[in-house]
């Protein structure tokens, strides 16, 4: 006689955490750290972290002692569509760095800059960093070579005519005609990259990103070019256009 199917083992992390935030929508006026330690049976030192990784993702918010439910919980009840831009990019750039532990960021066009508009650096002591807001020119960085490939060809011809592209080092690529070499490569592959064009030691790599079929910015991973190697480079241009597939 076959037996029956077995059901999986509930995840205590999450169940957890599910716990917390029920128990917090359930009261009203919000409620203390102390009475959920009580409530749940969670240690405080537990508790600790975990309230305050759900303050920082907005699960929650708290005013003084008090915990209540935060604007992330409605996040989650409306179209993507109805999200703001960085809104709806900072999961896919978390789980970019998640999963290869490299910084990964997404950007978009300013004037003739591009803009780290999401960021998450990478956890190795050896690593590129950029912090949100932070502005570069289009020509040296991967990802603005890729909103380079998607301007029209007016706005592109008034790109060559009205922007300083300064040299960033001495790989960085500005003439005219090499640009222009770079984003026939994009429209073929799909795909943009830029080594030690804006920063000596660091491959950055770019994918378009799209709504509703128009470009918005661009999705890049960079990484000291000590470890990107043919099977790191394989890994995250896959991971890169999984998570721009992913906003359709």
């Amino acid at each position: 006689m076959a037996s029956a199917p077995s059901t999986p083992a509930p995840v205590k992390s999450a169940l957890r955490t599910l716990d917390v935030i029920e128990l917090v929508v359930a009261h009203a006026g919000g409620v203390v750290a102390q009475d959920v330690a009580q409530a749940l049976g969670i240690p405080v030192s537990s508790l600790s972290y975990l309230l305050s990784t759900l303050v920082e993702r907005q699960y929650l918010m708290r005013e003084g002692r008090r915990y209540l439910p935060g604007p992330g919980l409605e996040r989650l009840r409306v179209s993507p569509s109805a999200l703001p831009l960085a809104d709806r990019m900072a999961p896919l750039v978390r789980a970019l760095k998640s999963e290869l532990n490299e910084t990964a960021s997404f950007l978009v066009r300013v004037g003739w800059e591009a803009e780290a508009v999401v960021t998450e650096a990478s956890d190795q002591t050896l690593r590129y960093a950029i912090a949100p807001g932070t502005r570069r020119p289009l020509h040296c960085l991967a990802a603005g070579k890729v909103i380079l490939a998607h301007l029209s060809e007016p706005d592109l011809h008034r790109y060559f005519a009205e922007s300083t592209r300064a040299a960033m080092t001495e790989y960085t690529r500005v003439r005219d005609e090499d640009l222009r070499a770079d984003i026939a490569q994009i429209h073929a592959e799909g795909i943009g990259t830029a080594c030690h064009e804006a920063t000596l030691g660091i491959c950055g790599t770019a994918v378009p990103v799209r709504v509703e079929g128009r470009v918005v910015g661009a999705l890049s991973v960079a990484v000291p070019e000590v470890r990107f190697d043919a099977a790191l480079a394989a890994r995250v241009r896959s991971a890169l256009k999984r998570a721009a597939g992913a906003v359709g």
